[in-house]
């Protein structure tokens, strides 16, 4: 495991100094959907992270944000969830908080994840069972017992079109950040006391952030209560999630529901 974990550190570190070489700079923009811009950064980070990961690897599969998928993915006991640069819409606005997500999964559970932010230098990393780091010191989820006492890491998009305004007054704070697998790594490292999004999320979003999750000693579950699994046809993951450390989530998940 040390071996693809390596791997996956060098793909998103050759990834990130691709990004940089566009951050602030000019590129293309193109619309995939309505609001779910690409750009040309999205694109070659994709291309470089498939040639280092797959050119080691070329029995895994291969599941990424940037990529025609191919359901050959389902019957490989491997496979490689990528989001070339999570916070699209971050980078476009010169937001510093935006990552290089690379998971690999096996039996459907993520079992390494690399979260690399080209611009603050962070690389969020994890093995299962072997713990969760942040550049290289061990982190751990904050525990909070009361809701007041919480930080919540919520969604820019989300707090802008007012879906937060209920919630208001449940926690200590909700502070916006870009980039939900951003959010996933700062919370487990204690930066933030919880991760929650209201609305539906694709696997690669996710992934290498629900290992870090785990591994710091917390969960990550949908706003139904359920446990997330990888590698499924359907790669979006419905109505929305919460993460942090297992009790605090806990808690976090029956005041929601009150509410929802």
């Amino acid at each position: 495991m040390n071996s693809d974990l390596n791997l996956a550190k060098e793909a998103a570190i050759e990834a990130g100094s691709i990004i940089m070489k566009y951050y602030k700079k000019d590129y293309d923009i193109h619309e995939k959907s309505y609001h779910n811009p690409v750009t040309t950064a999205d694109k070659e980070a994709d291309e470089k992270i498939k040639e280092i990961l797959l050119n080691n690897n070329y029995e895994y599969g291969w599941l990424s944000e940037e990529t025609v998928d191919s359901k050959d993915r389902l019957s490989k006991k491997y496979i490689w969830v990528v989001d070339p640069l999570d916070g699209t819409k971050e980078f476009i606005e010169g937001v510093p908080n935006f990552v290089v997500s690379i998971a690999l999964v096996n039996d459907n559970t993520p079992i390494l994840g690399v979260l690399y932010n080209p611009v603050t230098g962070e690389i969020f990393s994890a093995a299962k069972d072997n713990g969760a780091f942040l550049n290289g010191e061990l982190i751990s989820c904050s525990k909070k017992n009361d809701l007041n006492q919480m930080v919540i890491l919520n969604s820019r998009s989300e707090t802008n079109r007012g879906l937060w305004s209920s919630y208001s007054n449940m926690f200590k704070e909700l502070k916006p950040v870009g980039s939900v697998a951003y959010k996933l790594g700062l919370t487990a490292a204690g930066i933030g006391d919880i991760f929650v999004t209201l609305r539906p999320k694709n696997e690669w979003d996710i992934c290498a952030g629900t290992c870090i999750i785990n591994e710091s000693g917390g969960k990550i579950i949908d706003l139904n209560g359920n446990d997330i699994t990888f590698n499924k046809e359907k790669t979006l993951i419905e109505p929305g999630l919460i993460a942090g450390e297992v009790g605090s989530v806990n808690k976090t998940y029956l005041a929601l529901s009150e509410k929802i």
